[in-house]
Parts: structure tokens; sequence; C-alpha cells
């Protein structure tokens, strides 16, 4: 039997845009009326008014954790403006998940941005991290009791969005490429610009001390590909390695905790990342069945950063729910075998509880819980009852 440590965190994660709803005042709902090929994210999954019914699910499944985002945009619609009412909505989330026996995992920023922030230049804007430095501040008064609080999700991921951006600007803009979207047949989203993420850095360690000062835990959560060397691209790989997440994970050192995102692994040979090969196992965005992903991940977070992991993000893309349950096992024991070998995790944090928005599109289906989009209601697959079981006994067979 595979066992976890008691007062292991063992939950789910969503983002405030992907499953809130009428983010009206992001530059993602702007971008969303103006690029061709994307979807409308519209109502969304309805959480920003159905946060206690999921929480609920989370909660009588078993599971003790939640991680979810406040939308900085809804906090500060405009520049110097601070919502009260927004910062009441989602400090009673937080007290929401207290009092039904969940941890709150709270991350600050999940990829959108308040419109006029985007307007001035956005995270590369003259003012960008007075911006950021002032939000934060505006928040912290409602993280009491929060343990733990992530600064920026994903900030590699945020970097290729804004080079992607950049990218498109500088020539035909053509179709939205979704950044969670992996397939071979489409060209490959630029690695991100090392001046994007010395500029992302210089925003997490600016507000750094203020959630310690909250009494939080603080970190961020880094989009980890579990790159692979060939015999050869050993080299090539330290180059990825640095450019994609290292520079990342080097911030992290200063961290009480870095957050690890995982879902698939990825080979490297002399002349950079493989496609992978097609196969009816690769998932709807793309990706190979890797599950084993995760081990990997951990093991190098860890490794580079010497600071303790929480799993913010892994799961898989898939129609087929007993798929989903048979990746997470499989994920779940390479994260033990980490562990064995010393590997300090906090917990484990599952992507995502509801199907949502994913980030331009709609067909990708990650979640525990299947949604109707014009009633709301929601569904638990089985993979929520088997999680939660796993959570109760903290063991797998």
């Amino acid at each position: 039997m595979t066992t976890f440590p008691a007062g292991f965190l063992w939950g789910a994660s969503t983002a405030a845009y992907q499953v809130e709803g009428n983010g009206l005042n992001t530059d993602w709902w702007q971008r969303e009326k103006l690029m061709p090929g994307m979807e409308r994210s519209g109502d969304a999954c309805d959480s920003y008014h159905r946060y206690h019914e999921d929480m609920r699910l989370l909660a009588d499944a078993g599971l003790n954790s939640y991680r979810f985002s406040i939308e900085w945009a809804r906090i500060q619609p405009e520049a110097g403006m601070t919502s009260h009412a927004e910062l009441e909505h989602y400090r009673r989330m937080i007290d929401t998940a207290f009092r039904l026996g969940i941890t709150p995992v709270v991350t600050l920023h999940h990829f959108t941005n308040p419109l006029w922030f985007a307007q001035e230049g956005g995270w590369m804007g003259p003012n960008a991290i007075d911006r950021f430095h002032d939000y934060v501040e505006q928040v912290i008064p409602i993280l009491d009791g929060v343990p733990y609080v992530a600064t920026i999700n994903e900030p590699n991921m945020a970097a290729v969005i804004i080079s992607a951006m950049r990218a498109m600007e500088r020539r035909d803009k053509g179709e939205w490429q979704s950044p969670t979207v992996d397939g071979n047949s489409r060209p490959p989203l630029p690695d991100p610009e090392p001046e994007v993420g010395q500029r992302l850095v210089e925003a997490h360690e600016a507000v750094r001390d203020l959630v310690r000062g909250a009494g939080a835990k603080v970190g961020w959560t880094i989009a980890n590909q579990a790159l692979q060397a060939r015999p050869g691209g050993e080299e090539k790989l330290e180059q990825l390695r640095w450019v994609r997440e290292d520079l990342y994970l080097e911030a992290s050192k200063g961290d009480d905790f870095t957050g690890v995102q995982s879902y698939s692994a990825q080979w490297v040979n002399a002349d950079g990342i493989e496609a992978h090969p097609d196969s009816p196992d690769n998932t709807l965005v793309g990706t190979a069945y890797r599950p084993d992903a995760l081990g990997l991940a951990v093991r190098h977070a860890a490794e580079y950063t010497g600071v303790p992991v929480l799993v913010t993000e892994n799961g898989i893309a898939i129609a087929d729910d007993a798929r989903r349950i048979a990746y997470t096992d499989a994920a779940l024991r390479s994260l033990a075998d980490a562990m064995t070998d010393g590997v300090n995790v906090l917990g484990y944090l599952h992507w995502s509880l509801l199907d949502n928005y994913e980030w331009g599109h709609w067909g990708p289906t990650f979640g525990l819980v299947a949604v109707d989009r014009t009633t709301f209601r929601r569904t638990p697959k089985p993979s929520l009852a088997w999680l939660g079981d796993v959570a109760r006994r903290g063991a797998l067979d």
C-alpha cells in the first residue's frame, strides 16, 4: 500500500476567470471579443455565485483543500479604485472554506489582468510593479488565517503568453493559439522572453514580504514540463530548462514553498524538444499520456530550490473518466516515490475541480465535476469520489 503523511493537503484547484464568469473588466474578456478563433467564456461555470456549492462538493467527497484565485480586475476595476464589496466577496469564500473544514490556498494573480493595467503596458509597463504592489496591499487584510498564498500563477506560462502576443503584434495576427493546447500539428509557442520573466520575478519579490506579513506561507506556481534529455541532448536540456523553468525556480529559492504544476513530460534531443508521437492515449489538448511527469517535476523543483513543494495542479484533459482515475493513480504513485526518496511535498491539488473555460476553448475537460453550461448543474464524476476516498484513507491500494 502507498501511503501519505497525516496533514497532507488533498484537494482541487480553479482559477477565477475560468469558473466565475463575466470577467468584463479583464484583458482576456477584451481578447475574446477581438481575437479570431477564440470561444467566449461568458458565464463560465457561474462559480462567482455558486462557490459554496463547489466547496461543498469537495468537502463531501472527503477532500480538505481548495485552491482558488482572486480576480484583480474585480478588486480594482479602474486604476486607483478599490472595491470593498469585492474584497468582502473573496473573504466570504475564505470563510466558507474554513466552515467546511477546507484549507484555502489563495492565488493572487492567475493570468488575467485588469483592462486598464493591460492598456498601461501590462507587466512590461513602467508602473507595473507599483500597480501590483498596491493591489496586493488592498488584498492583504482579507487573507487573515490563509496558510498558503501564491503570488502569481505560472509566471513562465504568463511570459509565454506575453511573448506570443508581442510576436503577434509584429506580424499578421492569425488565429489564437491557446497556451494549454499542445498539439504537434500547430506552430510551437515561443519560449518566454527572459526580460518578461525577469519583470515577473521582480513583481513576485516585491510582494513576498507583504504576504508573509499577513501570516501566510508564500510562493508562486510554476508550469513544469518534466523535460528529459536524450543522449546528446543534455546541453540543450539545460538551455531550455533555464528559459522555461529554472529562471522562475531560482526566484522561488526565497519562498516558503514552490507550487508545481505538471501534466506531461517531453524529451529533449540536441535540436530541441521532440514532438511526441500520435497516439490514442494523447489527451484532448494534445499532450502525451505521461503520469510519471509529476514525480519528475517535483524532484527537479525540490532539488533546484531546496524548499517544500506543493502540487498546485496536476490532471488530464480527457473525456473518459476511468482514464482520469488511472492517470491520477499513476501520478500519485510517482509522487509518493519522490516523497519516499526525501522530497518534502505538502499536498496534492488536482486540476481541476470543474470542467471549465480553457483559455479560448471549452472542449478540453479536466474536471472532477461536469458542469451544464446552461443550467450550471454540477454532476460529480466517479473520479471525485475516488480521489476523496484516497484522501480519507491517506493511501492508495
